[in-house]
């Protein structure tokens, strides 16, 4: 005869901490246009409206200043 064993398996839950997301915004090098990053995830390829497929990074506005020792 076979022996049957009820396994409980309990349930962890696990708490889904809200990811901070970076929006990192690229340039288009032909157009200029501003994409974001989440903009362009959509897509099935990388590629801004004009139908080019280079982009730069745009740099934040803020200015980190270090002092020198």
């Amino acid at each position: 005869m076979i022996n049957m064993v009820d396994e409980n398996f309990e349930e962890e839950e696990i708490e889904e901490s809200p990811q901070e997301t970076f929006d990192v915004v690229y340039s288009c090098l032909r157009c200029g246009t501003n994409v974001s990053n989440t903009e362009l995830s959509r897509l099935p390829e990388i590629k801004c409206i004009c139908g080019f497929r280079v982009f730069t990074k745009v740099r934040p506005p803020v200015v980190k200043t270090v002092k020198a020792i």
